[in-house]
């Protein structure tokens, strides 16, 4: 099984990552987790302008690794074989383009606890992922 499991450094992805993991060894089968951190880079055009773009992409980069390190610390602790994938762009849909492109079986993402105000006013991630992806979603507390 393919599980793709959603990182953004908050305790609520570290969870996911848990779960992701002890559902691995539930399974018992050949599975693999590969982690995905996304930023949206659409507010950092002026940043681009100012310092180039080579070197936002760079702060990004160090950021997700920085966001990756304790879930790939936890998966290595647990001997889940696992990888990682870094993107840039809108953080929902490159989830779910990514889950499509590497024909992954299960998207996991952890659920944060926002406001039901703000979740109506502009969505969660995990909503707008969960209404685009084909894959089942498991969101995790």
């Amino acid at each position: 099984m393919k599980i793709l499991v959603a990182i953004d450094g908050s305790k609520h992805a570290l969870r996911a990552v848990k779960y992701a993991a002890k559902l691995v060894g539930l399974l018992k089968a050949h599975s693999v987790v590969t982690l995905v951190s996304v930023h949206d880079d659409t507010g950092l055009r002026h940043a681009k302008a100012l310092v180039g773009s080579e070197q936002v992409a760079d702060y990004l980069r160090e950021l997700s690794d920085a966001e990756l390190k304790p879930a790939r610390s936890l998966l290595d602790k647990a001997g889940i074989r696992h990888d990682a994938v870094i993107r840039t762009g809108s953080v929902a849909q490159e989830i779910v383009d990514c889950a499509n492109s590497g024909k992954f079986d299960l998207l996991v993402l952890g659920a944060k606890g926002r406001g039901a105000f703000v979740d109506l006013l502009v969505g969660s991630v995990a909503q707008r992922v969960m209404s685009l992806a084909k894959q089942p979603v498991v969101l995790v507390k």
